[in-house]
């Protein structure tokens, strides 16, 4: 389970650069504090199935697209 994890972290941080977006402006979209999108991009913390829908849509990618 850690590739998957270490492989959402990496994927989470490369979608909110390519969208140029902040981790504030991230957190603020997917209604999360922004020490946790830190933690969540670190790969210190893994997202339950409701926060990862959360950051798929403020994103606007599929939530399996993070997980690929």
């Amino acid at each position: 389970m850690a590739a998957l994890a270490d492989k959402f972290a990496v994927n989470l941080k490369s979608e909110r650069l390519r969208r140029k977006l902040s981790q504030e402006a991230l957190a603020a979209k997917a209604g999360l504090s922004v020490s946790y999108i830190s933690m969540l991009e670190r790969g210190q913390r893994t997202p339950p199935l409701d926060t990862l829908e959360s950051l798929a849509k403020a994103l606007a990618v599929s939530p399996t697209s993070l997980l690929s």
